[in-house]
């Protein structure tokens, strides 16, 4: 039975991974939206924002579709109103107020209408666990239960270098694979080699 490597993110501070925008003026951010367009929109909101020169990231994976009568493979969206975009808020303000079909996640719990966000560092770590590897798995936070949680390791070598994480077993899995979470938006598994699993 393969298993899989969840990276558990935390920093010294404790601090949340998602938060409530800062007031700061002239700070870029992660900010976390919402695409309200239909699945099959021919123009997304992040390609949408990539146009006007924003910094746009959106988990995509590879789909077949039906065009003009022929089957073609395009990437799609995983969760097609999630994206996150990396911007001052004042700049991403205009955009949203023109958009109608574009909003801001926010923070549930927080002050009113506060705009959720996630930390440069953990936006950061996310991203390049997705490019490490040419076949990105995603899930949703609550299909990892805790009864999948295995022995505790540390990531040595490659993109993920130095991180400590924990073994999950997954039934069927042929290739060990490491689960990294974007708090309770996103997970994504993506292959890792035994020979970077050091047992804690």
């Amino acid at each position: 039975m393969a298993e899989f490597v969840s990276v558990q993110i935390k920093n010294s501070e404790e601090t949340p991974l998602v938060s409530g925008g800062s007031e700061n003026r002239g700070d870029r951010q992660w900010f976390v939206l919402r695409d309200l367009k239909r699945p099959n929109a021919k123009l997304r909101a992040y390609e949408q924002l990539r146009q006007r020169s924003f910094e746009v990231f959106t988990p995509l994976v590879w789909k077949t579709v039906v065009r003009h009568g022929k089957r073609v493979r395009v990437q799609v969206p995983v969760i097609y109103d999630l994206l996150f975009v990396y911007a001052v808020k004042e700049a991403l303000d205009e955009i949203v107020e023109r958009t109608e079909t574009l909003q801001y996640r926010y923070l549930k719990g927080g002050a009113y209408k506060q705009p959720m966000v996630v930390r440069d560092q953990e936006m950061e770590r996310f991203i390049r666990a997705v490019e490490s590897s040419q076949t990105p798995v995603y899930y949703s936070p609550q299909e990892i239960t805790p009864d999948m949680i295995g022995r505790k390791v540390r990531i040595v070598g490659g993109p993920l270098n130095g991180q400590e994480a924990f073994l999950l077993k997954l039934k069927g899995a042929r290739k060990k694979r490491i689960i990294v979470e974007l708090h309770s938006l996103v997970t994504v598994g993506v292959e890792v080699s035994s020979d970077f699993i050091e047992f804690i």
